[in-house]
């Protein structure tokens, strides 16, 4: 997996643009932020069953939140921020 924005106008591409040249400026993340900014293409929703998944099935769900970190690791990059 790798992470992407994808825009439909100018407006959107300058508006990700920005905010990720901000973010690497704030020197919060000792690497490089490789998140692409793509041009939106045709979108093909899911399968009725992929839909919801975490309303659908929410102790698998936090199950796989436990089991792949992803809170520990919002929370040691984000702090307070993160949300979780």
């Amino acid at each position: 997996y790798r992470s992407e924005i994808f825009y439909h106008s100018p407006e959107q591409q300058r508006a990700a643009e920005a905010s990720k040249a901000e973010l690497e400026a704030s020197d919060r993340f000792d690497k490089e932020i490789v998140t692409g900014i793509t041009e939106a293409g045709e979108f093909y929703p899911a399968e009725a069953y992929h839909q919801n998944y975490y309303e659908e099935n929410p102790l698998r769900y936090n199950y796989y939140r436990w089991g792949c970190g992803r809170d520990n690791r919002l929370e040691e990059l984000w702090g307070e921020e993160a949300g979780g």
